[in-house]
């Protein structure tokens, strides 16, 4: 094998380690996963027991699963989870029978549209038993008595989800959350997973301005779980990004938050347009992932949505076909790349105070200007400083500043580092 240099290739080399885990909602495949995880960033991970009442919703019992299979007449497994572990419906209830084929295919889900891919399907909420093939597979079976069975346990246990906490300056905290629930998904949910951990690297080689904290969790429940049993401190939550779909060939996709107007949907509308990245920017609906959660109206947090092809935007979502050769190295980086510019902006965002306010100050006279000299942006960087003085008023950002002036950002930031320097600015 190829050695792995790029973080690319390395959150791609991730994913294939994760691939072949049999996650659920619950169970040994989610402690698996972050057993990995925890390799490349310390976690703090929680168990909650079942029954656990949180908000509306209960703690379900624990989920695992040791062997399952449906068998011809001579033994031969035609289905089998050692294969892939989407070939059993999620939270499938143990069953040992032998029955004929007409009785089992009600028990059996397929993709006639897709006749070579198998669906990823789930029964959590409600006690059945199942398994999910190509309808290829389905088709050439004769009819005749088939052995079924599927070796799980379903009993209490534990909830387990993790964080992993970057301490900032200020305890106002940034959350990235990404699920950890979908068994051998690749771009739904282990891409996600991938860029989540590579940005928590990046930040954690930073003195943040904001408290990071990673959420890696169980899709809907865990989400809701955690707001549960953090409602006396979410009021810290100033902004939060959940990641989802990150590896895809897709162009990207920002999901604004509930409220449309929070930092966070300006923030990353303002990098997707000065990126001029292939991109789309989507109004909040209450489906899709844990975004709907946070956003829900009791909380009305500042969280957004970023994807590449959204759920359900794609052919290969929720089926075999999103395999680890479907998500790519370059598609990730990519991903990680405006999440990284998107919290650069976030951390330098401030309001600012002019000092003298009473016209123009003299910036001569300060060696502001004598500080541009021989730059070959000196007019963008002298008019950035104009900018920033005029509107600091303690009520605009420097996005405000950016979006007014038409500058990029970076260099209205630039600006204010130089002003404040020279004593004519304050936060």
């Amino acid at each position: 094998m190829a050695p792995v240099t790029g973080v690319g290739e390395r959150m791609h080399a991730l994913v294939e380690r994760l691939y072949p885990l049999c996650r659920s909602i619950t169970g040994d495949g989610v402690r698996a996963t972050l057993g990995i995880v925890g390799e490349y960033l310390p976690l703090q991970v929680h168990e909650v027991p079942t029954g656990t009442r949180v908000l509306d919703w209960t703690v379900p019992q624990e989920w695992n699963i040791r062997d399952a299979y449906i068998a011809d007449a001579s033994g031969r497994r035609v289905v089998d989870f050692a294969a892939s572990s989407l070939h059993v419906l999620g939270y499938s209830v143990p069953v040992s029978a032998t029955m004929p084929l007409a009785e089992l295919r009600g028990h059996l889900h397929t993709l006639p549209d897709h006749p070579g891919w198998v669906p990823y399907r789930t029964s959590y909420y409600r006690p059945e038993w199942g398994f999910c093939l190509a309808q290829e597979t389905l088709d050439a079976l004769p009819d005749g008595d088939y052995e079924v069975r599927v070796d799980s346990t379903l009993a209490d246990g534990h909830l387990t989800y993790a964080e992993h906490v970057i301490p900032g300056q200020v305890p106002d905290e940034v959350i990235v959350s990404c699920h950890v629930c979908h068994p051998s998904l690749a771009n739904d949910n282990l891409a996600g997973v991938a860029v989540a951990v590579f940005l928590a690297r990046a930040l954690a080689e930073t003195t943040p301005w904001y408290t990071y904290r990673f959420l890696f969790a169980p899709g809907t429940i865990g989400a809701i779980t955690w707001l549960a049993r953090n409602a006396e401190r979410v009021e810290r939550v100033k902004h939060g990004l959940v990641l989802a779909c990150a590896g895809d060939p897709g162009r990207l996709t920002y999901k604004q938050s509930r409220r449309g107007d929070a930092e966070i949907d300006r923030v990353m509308r303002h990098v997707l347009l000065a990126s001029d990245r292939p991109h789309r920017v989507v109004e909040f609906t209450p489906y899709g992932y844990d975004e709907r959660q946070f956003c829900s109206p009791g909380f009305d947090l500042g969280v957004g949505s970023l994807s590449r092809t959204p759920y359900a935007g794609y052919p290969e979502y929720h089926t075999s076909a999103d395999n680890v050769d479907f998500v790519s190295p370059a598609a990730m980086a990519d991903t990680l790349g405006v999440c990284r510019e998107a919290f650069a902006v976030l951390e330098r965002n401030r309001r600012y105070l002019n000092l003298s306010p009473y016209g123009e100050p003299q910036l001569g006279r300060r060696g502001l200007y004598d500080s541009l000299g021989g730059r070959s942006d000196a007019k963008q960087a002298q008019l950035a400083m104009l900018w920033v003085l005029s509107l600091s008023d303690g009520e605009h950002s420097l996005l405000d500043v950016a979006e007014r002036s038409g500058l990029p950002f970076d260099t209205v930031a630039a600006a204010a580092d130089a002003l404040r320097g020279a004593g004519l600015i304050k936060a």
